[in-house]
């Protein structure tokens, strides 16, 4: 059973020219649209099966514009009378119980003043775990806690991304978590080659806008969106359960074409935590079932 959230986001800034999807044993999916508005698929593969593939095969075009026109006058007195009672903007607003808001609380510090406007606040958050933190792959994976982040001080998009999460809603932001791809075109921005996170943040006055901390920039026309949720696990591409006594591994490869003929290929092997009890005993349960 699967769960996917790999087609692209509904939304002026990007143009869907073509999706086409292929799965293994080529099931039936079932779409439909998620609580945050993401078109999520789920399906089923019965049959006997070593290998599960998901090939999503995209043609976007990207429709905003290059040069944003941030509002950076409206304040906090500005945004607290536009999320008044939304309970959605309430939920991603709120900041998660962790051992380390003191820290949290002493980023804060170095760049947050009551009287700055909501986008230079974003703003400044972005530049400074840009600056403080290594972009570093490989030291964390899909489950890493912001509390881990602060420890290790080094990550990669998915770590920033919750980081400054929990930064913003520290001060009652409403941001959220989006995940897709970045098209960097050989532009130097960190990111390309693998599904890509960064966050958006209520600005009063403008609405959503798309900041991502990995490379210090607001998001423009070289990001496409696939899904937007309070954390990673709203966003998953893919997730799921099976049933059998085989361990798990998972590769995720990312191939961008661009119109000039440029091409970007790499293949990343998922770290996943190893739950050694759990497979133990279904393998055990699988056996005494023959």
């Amino acid at each position: 059973m699967n769960e996917i959230k790999i087609f692209p986001f509904q939304c002026p800034e990007q143009e869907i020219l073509q999706h086409e999807l292929l799965i293994t044993n080529n099931p039936e999916v079932q779409v439909f649209n998620d609580y945050w508005s993401n078109k999520t698929g789920v399906f089923n593969v019965l049959s006997l099966h070593k290998e599960l593939v998901v090939e999503s095969k995209l043609i976007v075009r990207t429709t905003a514009s290059s040069q944003l026109k941030i509002n950076f006058h409206s304040g906090f007195a500005e945004l607290e009378k536009e999320v008044e009672g939304d309970i959605k903007m309430l939920e991603v607003a709120t900041k998660d119980i962790i051992e380390s808001q003191p820290e949290v609380d002493d980023i804060l510090e170095s760049f947050y003043k009551p009287d700055k406007s909501v986008a230079a606040v974003i703003e400044g958050c972005s530049e400074y775990i840009f600056k403080h933190f290594k972009y570093v792959k490989g030291i964390t994976d899909i489950e890493t806690t912001v509390d881990e982040i602060l420890t290790h001080r080094s990550g990669v998009c998915q770590d920033f991304a919750h980081l400054m999460l929990q930064v913003l809603r520290t001060i009652n932001i409403p941001s959220r978590y989006v995940s897709g791809y970045i098209c960097p075109n050989k532009n130097g921005m960190r990111g390309e080659g693998a599904t890509h996170a960064w966050v958006e943040a209520w600005i009063p006055g403008y609405g959503w806008a798309g900041i991502d901390p990995t490379n210090n920039v607001w998001v423009t026309n070289t990001h496409v969106k696939l899904a937007v949720g309070r954390h990673f696990m709203d966003c998953s591409p893919v997730k799921g359960s099976f049933r059998g006594p085989a361990q798990q591994t998972l590769s995720v490869y990312v191939s961008i074409g661009y119109e000039d003929g440029h091409m970007f290929e790499e293949l990343n092997n998922v770290q996943l935590r190893e739950h050694e009890a759990n497979a133990k005993a279904l393998e055990e349960e699988f056996a005494a079932q023959q």
